[in-house]
C-alpha cells in the first residue's frame, strides 16, 4: 500500500499525541508540553517530553524521537499499517484502498510467515526429542541453557531428506519450496534443505521468522547454511537479532555488531542484549543503515584474526560514503584466536565490557590498517600510503567531513614519513603545524647557515614566488597540496606570511574562488604583486587566462618539486658536513644528492613557459 505524504501529514495533524502516549506512561504537564519517564529506557527522573503542537516526542536520556505513528510501532510493536489504521479510525479518516499488487504481496508474505513459524516450532520439537540429543550436547558444551534456547527459538533439523517435508505436508509443497525449507532440483523430488543442523531462526523487527541459519553438528561443510533469498528473507538487508537488540539498544544506549549467530547468543548470555550480526556475509550498506537507525556510532566487534580484521575494514570502507556528523562506526578487535564465547567463559561480562569501553574510532582504524599494510622504507611505498588514504577521503560523501579526515590523515602521514629533525647535522628542528583556533604555526626561523643554503637557489626563489601566486590564482589546488605548501622552508617573512594565509584558508575548509581568496589575503595585510611585478619566469599557473586543468597540474608538480628540493638541500648539507669531518663514504652520497638537486632544478625550469 502506498500512502501519500499529504495523507500522513493530515493524520498527524488530527492526532493528539499525548492521548496516544498517555495509556502507556503517566504524563505530567510541564508548561506547554508534557513530561514522563521514558517508555524506551529505565529512568527515575523524567526526561521524555511530548509536544502536542509540533506533534513529536523526544527523550533527552536515550534519544528516542518520533511522532504518533512511530510511537505505536516502536513502543506498541504494531506494524506500520496497523498503526496508521488505528490512528485513522480514531481521527475519523478513511485509509486509502491498497494497491492490488501491494495487497497481494502483503497477503502472500503473511501466508509464508505462517510456514516459517510452523517450521520453527517443528525444529524446536525435534531438539527436545530423541533425535535432538547430539544438538543438546552441543548446546551444553557452549553453555547455552534452556532459557537461551527458548529466547532465541533454537531447534534442530534431524537427518533425513524428507523429515520436515512429511511433517509439514499440509502446508503445501510449493510454499515450503518458496520459503526455502525444501529444495526443488531440476529433476526428481523435493527434499529438506536443512539436515543434521542446529537451527537458529532469523526474525524481523516484528518478531516474525523469515529464515534460518543452520549450524552443522559435528564435522562437515559448510559450517553454516543459511536460508536462500526469498520473498521473506533478504540477507543483505536483514540483521540477526534485530527484534531483541532494537529495544535493548535504547536501554543500553549502544549497538554492537558481531560476526555470527553464536556470538550474539554468547553476548546475550553475558547480559549484553544489544548485539546484532550480518547473516554470513560482509556488512552491507543496507545493514549499516539499519544499525544507524538504532545508534549513530555502532561498535563492530569482530574476531582478531586476519579474516575478522578484513571484515572490519570492508565495513569501514562501505561506511565511508555515508558518514556524517551523526553517523560513524567504532571498532573493537577481539584477542586473536578468541571469540565472544571464549571471553564470556573466561571472564564473564567484565571481560567483554573492558574491550567495549574503549572502542577505536573509524578514523583511527582505517589509518592503522593502511599504515600497517606495507613497509614504508621507500618513497614509492610512502607515496602508496598517501594515495590509499586520499582514496578513502574521496569516498566520503560529506565534503566538510572529508576535509577533516584529510587534514587528520595527512598530519599523521607527515609525522610518520617526515619525522622531526634534530641533533648533529640535522638542521631543521621542527616543521610547521596547524593549530585549531590559531591557524598555521610556521616552522622555527632557519639559522644563518640554512638561510645561506636557501638563498643560493635563485631558480627556487623565483619559482617559490610564482607558486604562491599560482595558489592565489588557482585556489582549487589548495585542497590537494596544502600540506606540501605548509612545509616549505621560506626565509622571506613576507612570502612566509603569504603562504600561511593560503594554508589557513585551506584548513578552514572554505570553498574559495579567486576573488574571494584575494580579498582574504589583502585583508590580512598580504601585498600581492601586480602584473608588472610578477616573476620574470612565467608559468601556466601565473597567468589568469591559462587553461585550469593544465595550470593545476603544473602547480602541483612545482610545489612537490620544491618540497623535494628542500629535503635534498638539507640532506646535502648533512653529507657535506660528514665529508668535511673525514667520512669518505659521504662523498658518494654528496654526488647522488647533487644529481638530484640538478634534476629538480631542471624539472622546475621545464615548467616555465615563454612570455
Amino acid at each position: 500500500m502506498s500512502l501519500t505524504p499529504a495523507f500522513l501529514d493530515e493524520l498527524r495533524a488530527r492526532t493528539l499525541l499525548s492521548s496516544v502516549i498517555a495509556p502507556k506512561v503517566k504524563l505530567t504537564r510541564a508548561g506547554r508540553e508534557w513530561k514522563a519517564c521514558c517508555p524506551f529506557h529505565q529512568e527515575k527522573t523524567p526526561s521524555f517530553t511530548i509536544n502536542d503542537e509540533k506533534g513529536f516526542y523526544h527523550c533527552f536520556g536515550c534519544g528516542a524521537h518520533g511522532d504518533a505513528i512511530r510511537f505505536l510501532t516502536e513502543a506498541g510493536g504494531l506494524p506500520f499499517m496497523e498503526a496508521v489504521k488505528e490512528l485513522a479510525g480514531k481521527a475519523g479518516m478513511d485509509v486509502p484502498a491498497p494497491d492490488p499488487r501491494a495487497r497481494e504481496k502483503q497477503e502472500r508474505t503473511a501466508s509464508l510467515t505462517d510456514v516459517t513459524a510452523a517450521a520453527q516450532r517443528w525444529f524446536a520439537e525435534q531438539l527436545a526429542g530423541i533425535d535432538g540429543a547430539p544438538a543438546r550436547e552441543y548446546l551444553k558444551r557452549r553453555a547455552i541453557d534452556a532459557a537461551a534456547v527458548q529466547r532465541f527459538g533454537i531447534g534442530f533439523a534431524p537427518e533425513g531428506r524428507g523429515r520436515l517435508k512429511n511433517a509439514l505436508a499440509t502446508l503445501g509443497e510449493d510454499r515450503l519450496v518458496e520459503t526455502g525449507m525444501l529444495i526443488r532440483p531440476d529433476s526428481g523430488e523435493t527434499y529438506d534443505r536443512f539436515r543434521g543442523r542446529l537451527m537458529i531462526p532469523i526474525r524481523d523487527v516484528r518478531k516474525r521468522v523469515i529464515g534460518f541459519g543452520g549450524r552443522i553438528i559435528g564435522e562437515g561443510e559448510p559450517k553454516y547454511l543459511n536460508s536462500p533469498e526469498t520473498i521473506l528473507f533478504d540477507k543483505g538487508r536483514t540483521l540477526y537479532n534485530i527484534d531483541l537488540a532494537s529495544p535493548a539498544s535504547r536501554t543500553a544506549r549502544r549497538l554492537i555488531a558481531v560476526e555470527g549467530y553464536m556470538d550474539v547468543i554468547a553476548l546475550d548470555r553475558a547480559g549484553i542484549a544489544e548485539a546484532v550480526a550480518p547473516n554470513g556475509t560482509a556488512v552491507t550498506e543496507a545493514q549499516l543503515e539499519r544499525m544507524w537507525r538504532l545508534d549513530p556510532a555502532p561498535i563492530l566487534c569482530f574476531d582478531g584474526d586476519s579474516a575478522g580484521q578484513k571484515a572490519a575494514i570492508r565495513a569501514a570502507a562501505r561506511a565511508l560514503p555515508f558518514l556524517s556528523a551523526e553517523r560513524t562506526l567504532r571498532f573493537v578487535a577481539l584477542p586473536p584466536g578468541q571469540d565472544p564465547d571464549d571471553l564470556v567463559r573466561a571472564g564473564g561480562r567484565d571481560a567483554i565490557e573492558r574491550l567495549l569501553s574503549a572502542p577505536e574510532p573509524l578514523v583511527d582504524r582505517v589509518w592503522r590498517h593502511e599504515a600497517e599494510a606495507a613497509p614504508l622504507t621507500t618513497p614509492e611505498e610512502r607515496a602508496g600510503l598517501r594515495q590509499r588514504l586520499l582514496a578513502h577521503v574521496s569516498a566520503i560523501g560529506d565534503k566538510g567531513l572529508a576535509q577533516l579526515y584529510r587534514d587528520e590523515w595527512m598530519q599523521r602521514f607527515d609525522a610518520l614519513v617526515r619525522p622531526q629533525r634534530g641533533g648533529p647535522g640535522r638542521p631543521f628542528e621542527r616543521r610547521g603545524r596547524y593549530v585549531k583556533g590559531k591557524g598555521f604555526v610556521p616552522p622555527e626561523p632557519p639559522t644563518l647557515a640554512q638561510t645561506r643554503v636557501i638563498g643560493q637557489r635563485g631558480l627556487q626563489d623565483e619559482t617559490l614566488r610564482a607558486v604562491l601566486l599560482g595558489f592565489t590564482l588557482f585556489p582549487a589546488a589548495l585542497a590537494d597540496h596544502s600540506e606540501a605548501l605548509a612545509h616549505l622552508m621560506i626565509a622571506d617573512p613576507g612570502q612566509a606570511r603569504w603562504r600561511d594565509r593560503l594554508v589557513d584558508a585551506a584548513m578552514d575548509g572554505t570553498l574559495l574562488d579567486r576573488e574571494g581568496l584575494r580579498t582574504i589575503l589583502e585583508a590580512n595585510g598580504t601585498a600581492l604583486p601586480t602584473s608588472d611585478e610578477r616573476s620574470s619566469v612565467a608559468y601556466t599557473f601565473t597567468r589568469e587566462e591559462s587553461e585550469p586543468t593544465l595550470a593545476l597540474r603544473d602547480l602541483g608538480e612545482a610545489v612537490d618539486t620544491l618540497a623535494r628540493e628542500h629535503e635534498v638541500a638539507a640532506a646535502l648539507d648533512r653529507a657535506t658536513a660528514r665529508l668535511q669531518a673525514g667520512d669518505e663514504a659521504a662523498f658518494a652520497e654528496q654526488v647522488r644528492l647533487l644529481r638530484l638537486k640538478r634534476e629538480n632544478n631542471e624539472r622546475l625550469a621545464s615548467l616555465a613557459v615563454s612570455d
